[in-house]
């Protein structure tokens, strides 16, 4: 089983790279809780999508981690990596966006696998709910999400975007990316629309459960999206539109699975400090060793 991890990101409401923040009580980065989690549950290839400028330091600093029975890629986004039926002249300077971030790893799984972001702890018994769902998935086109509850994913420093999902009898039926979310008043509205949202709403924090059949869809979405030139220069494609079409032409279902678990992240700088406490206090419990590794 794979996990793969999206840290091509730029942090620019954090201020720095987050991704490399030392978060954990002997200094870990956050995503290394949750390739530690991964591992619990017995996945054995880590695939970490990334910058250029980042790809020697992280290929370094994790493989000197993990143990030698867990095969780890190191891979950057570029934005020239796009499909060879298109060609453009663009001066782009941001990657693609998430879809692509995962596009990025296409020819290194083959198998199932998990995408989370980096930058996000999602808890121990999320990386269950996700093997036991894979060991148990004998249908190619069944994909899964693993979703929170909108109230738990909040943050107290700023809006926050999150995919609100619309959920039947376990089944995701609609993904919709809602990019301003803030609480005011005991109110947690959608900013942008006006849209008061159920506290209790399930929301994607982008933890999927998929095959490698979603790289050849990946690509078919792309090349539309490259076909629009008015896509060339800021326009980015993202996971759940893409996921949302698959559901949409029949191609998959998605089960979501409750995340039972703790959700929290690191948007803005000020989110730091709840970050290491909450480290902190999984470590006294006894939920990790520390050091992480050893």
């Amino acid at each position: 089983m794979t996990l793969l991890l999206m840290a091509a990101g730029s942090g620019s409401r954090y201020g720095k790279l987050k991704q490399f923040d030392d978060l954990g009580p002997a200094e870990e980065f956050l995503m290394e809780f949750s390739i530690f989690d991964a591992l619990k549950n017995n996945f054995n290839h880590i695939v970490v999508i990334t910058k250029a400028a980042n790809k020697s330091f992280l290929e370094s600093h994790l493989s000197e981690r993990l143990p030698s029975n867990v095969k780890l890629d190191v891979l950057v986004q570029e934005i020239e990596d796009i499909p060879e039926a298109i060609s453009l002249d663009t001066k782009r300077e941001k990657p693609w966006g998430t879809a692509h971030a995962v596009w990025t790893a296409r020819n290194v799984i083959k198998g199932s696998f998990v995408i989370i972001n980096a930058d996000d702890y999602y808890g121990q018994n999320a990386f269950d709910g996700a093997a036991k769902f894979i060991k148990n998935n004998d249908t190619p086109d069944k994909f899964a999400l693993v979703a929170y509850n909108l109230k738990n994913t909040l943050s107290k420093f700023g809006s926050v975007s999150r995919g609100v999902c619309e959920v039947n009898n376990h089944q995701l039926t609609s993904i919709i990316e809602r990019t301003k979310i803030s609480e005011k008043d005991a109110q947690i509205i959608d900013e942008d629309s006006g849209v008061v949202l159920d506290a209790d709403t399930a929301v994607s924090m982008n933890f999927w459960i998929c095959n490698a059949s979603i790289f050849k869809y990946i690509e078919t979405y792309f090349t539309k999206f490259l076909e629009n030139t008015d896509n060339h220069e800021k326009s980015e494609i993202y996971l759940p539109f893409v996921t949302q079409e698959m559901m949409e032409n029949g191609h998959i279902t998605v089960e979501v699975i409750e995340a039972q678990s703790t959700w929290f992240g690191v948007t803005y700088y000020d989110d730091k400090k709840e970050a290491v406490r909450t480290l902190a206090e999984l470590t006294e419990q006894g939920a990790y060793p520390t050091p992480l590794w050893n």
